[in-house]
């Protein structure tokens, strides 16, 4: 079973984690299954860019993005190259180190 590290983040997860997750689950199931409450505002329905996460190794093991994940993450607060929805990114055979980005933007809420 593939390992998922997780980077240190201030408040949701300070000292990092490390655990295994099955091929096949989102990294947003992954996280929250482990104690780390990754928020997820749209409820994993690839609506919103909170559960934005930048994958530092193992990204391309990761499954395609589709295309309206692609335009959701062109609104995510800092956007890498490896950025992806954890709730789209499926885990596969192979390890990952995932980073937490520091904040999220919730454009359902913050339009309102």
């Amino acid at each position: 079973m593939p390992q998922i590290v997780v980077l240190p983040h201030p408040s949701l997860c300070p000292e990092g984690a490390v655990f295994e997750a099955p091929a096949g689950k989102s990294i947003c199931d992954a996280l929250l299954d482990n104690d780390i409450a990754i928020e997820h505002a749209c409820e994993k329905s690839c609506a919103c860019t909170t559960c934005h996460v930048v994958i530092r190794e193992g990204f391309a093991s990761l499954n395609e993005p589709e295309e309206k994940e692609e335009d959701l993450l062109d609104m995510a607060w800092g956007l890498e190259a490896t950025s992806r929805l954890s709730c789209q990114a499926l885990v596969d055979t192979e390890d990952l180190v995932v980073e937490l980005p520091k904040y999220t933007i919730n454009h359902a809420r913050e339009n309102n």
